[in-house]
Order: structure tokens, then C-alpha cells, then sequence
């Protein structure tokens, strides 16, 4: 019974534990702001709403005036602040006439550093472009880019262009001063065949450009969630958006949700840096959220990764980056130039997305899942560097075109069910002597599984390691503490067993745990011996596989050992 106790206790820690990383905000209001958003109700007349306006102006001796001219049936207005006023308005009767008072924070452009160009795009051969262009060039389609604007530069004279909308300036004309909106609008759209410059992904497609950030690479989420509406509303099909930031808001939420329902495919960059949680917008769940690989198909080392990413896409590295035509920030001029950033990833998956549309499928969650489903899967990716995988346009196409979706079950999941089942075939040999208490069952799920369904748990910006360590097996504790993919051999042994058998065979409750623990690693240890596992400081291949099934069979004869003593 004591030892129940303590169980009980643990497991009311963890509760509590649980409690406050769920209650934790982190990047939600980690964003920097210099203006706040006010958004009236819709059910308050609007000379109400002009009176209180009036009155604000006269208070804070500063003009407070509608986002832009779209802002009018929304009722969004901003006034200049900082987080003092922002209190101040939300505990004032203000708050009575708003739907919400909110930061108006500042986003950016997510690109790396600028370094010299290269003379080859292997960004479109790692995602098999060429065989999805022989069935679909994304005619017909519309991508809205919400960044710094487009230039039409001579390499997307052939690109088609539909009106836009400068948000910054409130005008039509949303030419790039900056170079990042050129060159991401180049990546979904470049003038292909045209026997000058680069390929873009979905070169038939047509380009919306919507200008929010300024020529410093800096926006405010009200112009951002306004461009979004403005897309929804002008029947663009896709939207690029390769910016972010810290600062959750409703606002962009709504708008969001908004584009969503009106049938627009949301794609965002993750972020750049290096953090175990995407950024904002790309978080948001109507958002594929997307991470950046280098030329070698691996995690570039600037990207973000873990909790809310969805999908990989090529992103560049120092060595090569991604190659397309912009401006020149300086002197305005086109340039071929190689930039690097999840930036430069979100418009790949932006594009084939565009590819996907124009076979047919309409529907955004359809095209999400297309895009996860078809996407190259990565095993033993257990910091989820990769979302689903990574980007593959070729299986893309050929999965829309089939028109049926299969669920891809999850490699490493299927293995954590298998680990299992085998340690309960283990006890076999034992039933006789086993007494299959809680405890004994509660030290097989340790020793061979984990509690690995909270896999599938996402909490944002918080420690990635406890919520893996919980999930995996003893033997995998190593990874999660190390954050590596390569298994530790002091956990994958016979070692922690041992150790427990020591200190509980002659506890009444404690034996039954610390046998059902060495069963259970028994099993996880069998299963990962025909896995071609990769042991820390040890020689992979033979060497690694003879250790684990040593450690194995060690693990049954203690089993065996202990109960003879009994």
C-alpha cells in the first residue's frame, strides 16, 4: 500500500505539472508591439462607436483612425500604445464596446543571411518537380503573397499578376522595396521556359501581391490579418505568408479562420530560430506550418521544428541556398540571389499546393492531407524535425490525381504497439509465478512502450524534453534527455533492471513493478535488435544489434532468477 502511495503522489505531481506548462503563454505574449488593435462590436451603433473614438483622440492626444480603408465593416482601429495603455483600455469601459483589445504586433520577414548566388536550383530536383510538371503547372490558380511585395522583375514577366493591395503605404500598386517578396514569389511562381534566369514551382500559376511588410522586412498583424481577408475576398486560392513572430492574436485568428472557410489553403514559414515550436501565424491550426531542410534533405540548422509543424520543404543552408530572381534592396535592380530561410521553404509547399489545385481538388483540408500524406516520410524522427516529412511534389500530383487519401499509420507508433505486444508474449514463459497487478502492468508500459499516444499531445513553448521522456520507453530516456536521435546503451540495457530488482524485490508491491519494468525492456530491447538501430559511442550494424539482444536476454534471465528466489 505504500508503495501505491507514492504512486499516487507522483502521479498528482505530474498533474500538476501538466496543469502549468498548459497554463504557461510563452510565445504568446512574448511579441513587440509599438500600437493597439481595437475591434468594436458589430451590434453597437456606429455613431456610438465615433463618439467613443472621439473621445479616445481627446484623451490620448493622438488621431486613432481605421486600419486601412477595408477596416470600415470590421470596425478595426488602431491607436498608437504600449503594454501600460493596453491594460489600461482593457480594464477601462472600453472593453464593454470591443470584441477584443489586443497588441498590434509587429511580424518579419524570416529569410537568413544573403550570401553569393548558385548556379543550380537543386531545391526543385529534391522535391521531384519535374515529373509533377509533366502533370500540372498550376494553371488557373491564385497565390496571394503576403510579404514585402512583388517587383514584377524580368523573370516573372511571363507570371501572370492579379490586382493587389500595398497595406503599408494604402495603395494598389505593392511593389517589392525590400527583395523578400520577389524572390519568395519567385519560388511559387518564377517565368519558366522562358531561356532566362530560374524555374519557379508553379510557374502557370498567378501571383496576388499584398504588401505588409515594410522595406525593413517589418509589419503589424493588423495589416497581415487585413491582407488575409483581402485574399479570401478577392478569390485567391492560396496564401504565402513567409514572415512571423512572436504574439498570438485573435485578430489574425479570425481572419485565419475566415480565409479557411472560404476555401483558401494557408501556408507560413515556421520560423528561424532553432526553437522546438513554429512561430506565429504558422502555428494557427488552419495554417500548414512549414520547416526548412539544406541541400542534403536534412533539418537546416536555423529552422524551427517540434510542436506545430506540419510539413519540410528545401529552405537552403550556407552551402547552397535557394535561387531566384528579386531586387536588389540598395539599388532596386534585378538580381539573381540565393537566400536561405523557412521563408524560402513555406513557398515550395505554397506552390505545389497551387499544383495540387489545379488537378482539381478544391478543398483545403483536402490539399493539406495530400501534401502530408504524399510527403516523403522520415523514421526515427523523434524531435519531429520534419512535420510529416518532407515535401514531394511528384507524389503529390500523383495522389491527387488518384483521388484517394490512404491514412499513413505512424512507423514509430506501430513500433511502440509492437514492443509491447512482445513483452506480454514474454510473459508466457512466467504466468504461473506473475502476479498481473497495476503496478506490474504500469512497469511494462515503461519498460517497453512509454506512454507514447502523448506523442500526439502539442504544447507550445515549453521544454520539449519531460513531454518525450514521459512518451518513450526507458530505453529511449537517453534521446530525450539528450535530445539525439542515436540510442543511449546505459538506458537500452540490461543496467536500470538490475538496479530495480536491487531495490525492490523485497517490497510486496515494488517486485511486481520492477519485474513488469525488466519484461517490458525485454520487449523493447528484442524489437529494436532487428530495427538497424543506431547506439551511441558504439559501431553501428552487428556490433549494435548483438548488444541489444544480450541486454535482452539478460533482461529475461533476471526475470527468471528473480522469481526462483520467490
Amino acid at each position: 500500500m505504500k508503495f501505491l502511495k507514492r504512486i499516487g503522489i507522483i502521479a498528482l505531481f505530474f498533474l500538476g505539472v501538466s496543469w502549468a506548462v498548459c497554463n504557461f503563454q510563452g510565445l504568446a505574449n512574448k511579441g513587440e508591439f509599438d500600437s493597439i488593435v481595437l475591434n468594436f462590436k458589430q451590434d453597437i451603433p456606429i455613431t456610438e462607436v465615433e463618439n467613443k473614438i472621439s473621445q479616445l483622440s481627446k484623451q490620448y492626444n493622438q488621431e486613432i483612425h481605421l486600419n486601412s480603408e477595408f477596416s470600415q465593416n470590421e470596425r478595426i482601429y488602431i491607436l498608437e500604445g504600449n503594454k501600460q495603455l493596453l491594460n489600461q483600455l482593457k480594464q477601462s469601459q472600453l472593453s464593454a464596446l470591443a470584441d477584443y483589445i489586443e497588441p498590434n504586433y509587429r511580424y518579419h520577414t524570416l529569410e537568413a543571411v544573403n550570401d553569393p548566388r548558385y548556379s543550380e536550383q537543386w531545391n526543385l530536383q529534391n522535391i521531384n518537380i519535374e515529373a509533377a510538371w509533366r502533370q500540372a503547372k498550376g494553371k488557373g490558380v491564385t497565390v496571394a503573397v503576403i510579404d514585402t511585395g512583388v517587383t514584377p522583375v524580368p523573370d516573372l514577366q511571363r507570371t501572370e499578376f492579379v490586382e493587389g493591395y500595398d497595406f503599408v503605404n494604402n495603395k494598389k500598386e505593392a511593389n517589392d522595396d525590400h527583395g523578400h517578396g520577389t524572390h519568395v514569389a519567385g519560388t511559387i511562381a518564377q517565368s519558366t521556359n522562358n531561356r532566362y534566369g530560374v524555374a519557379g514551382v508553379a510557374y502557370q500559376a498567378k501571383i496576388m501581391p499584398l504588401k505588409v511588410l515594410s522595406a525593413a522586412g517589418f509589419g503589424t498583424i493588423s495589416d497581415i490579418a487585413e491582407a488575409i481577408r483581402f485574399a479570401a475576398d478577392h478569390n485567391a486560392d492560396i496564401i504565402n505568408m513567409s514572415l512571423g513572430g512572436g504574439g498570438a492574436s485573435q485578430m489574425m485568428e479570425d481572419a485565419i479562420n475566415y480565409a479557411h472557410e472560404k476555401g483558401v489553403v494557408i501556408v507560413a514559414a515556421a520560423g528561424n530560430e532553432g526553437r522546438s515550436s513554429a512561430s506565429y501565424p504558422s502555428r494557427y491550426d488552419k495554417v500548414i506550418s512549414v520547416s526548412a531542410l539544406n541541400a542534403n534533405n536534412e533539418k537546416a540548422f536555423y529552422s524551427n521544428y517540434g510542436v506545430g509543424v506540419d510539413i519540410s520543404a528545401p529552405g537552403g543552408g550556407e552551402d547552397k541556398k535557394i535561387l531566384q530572381e528579386t531586387i536588389d534592396r540598395n539599388s532596386g535592380q534585378a538580381t539573381i540571389a540565393g537566400f536561405m530561410g523557412t521563408s524560402m521553404a513555406s513557398p515550395h509547399v505554397a506552390g505545389v499546393a497551387a499544383l495540387i489545385r489545379s488537378t482539381g481538388v478544391k478543398e483545403p483540408d483536402k490539399i493539406r492531407k495530400i501534401l502530408e500524406e504524399s510527403a516523403k516520410e522520415v523514421e526515427n524522427d523523434k524531435l519531429n524535425y520534419y512535420g510529416s516529412g518532407q515535401l514531394d511534389a511528384e507524389a503529390a500530383i500523383k495522389l491527387a490525381r488518384k483521388g484517394q487519401f490512404p491514412l499513413r499509420l505512424d512507423h514509430d507508433l506501430l513500433m511502440k504497439l509492437l514492443m509491447l505486444a512482445v513483452a506480454y508474449g514474454f510473459t508466457a514463459w512466467f504466468s504461473k509465478s506473475i502476479r498481473f497487478t497495476d503496478v506490474f502492468h504500469l512497469g511494462m508500459v515503461l519498460g517497453s512502450c512509454g506512454f507514447f499516444l502523448l506523442k500526439l499531445v502539442e504544447i507550445f513553448d515549453v521544454p520539449q524534453w519531460p513531454l518525450r521522456l514521459v512518451s518513450s520507453p526507458i530505453g529511449e530516456w537517453g534521446n530525450a534527455i539528450q535530445g539525439t536521435v542515436d540510442i543511449n546503451p546505459i538506458f537500452a540495457s540490461v543496467l536500470i533492471p538490475f538496479c530495480l530488482m536491487a531495490l525492490l524485490l523485497g517490497n510486496h508491491d515494488g517486485k511486481w513493478f520492477a519485474m513488469g519494468t525488466t519484461l517490458g525492456m525485454a520487449g523493447f530491447l528484442t524489437v529494436t535488435t532487428f530495427t538497424s538501430p543506431d547506439l551511441w559511442l558504439l559501431s553501428p550494424g552487428l556490433m549494435s544489434q548483438i548488444f541489444l539482444g544480450v541486454n535482452a536476454l539478460l533482461c529475461l534471465g533476471l526475470v527468471s532468477l528473480s522469481l526462483k528466489e520467490n
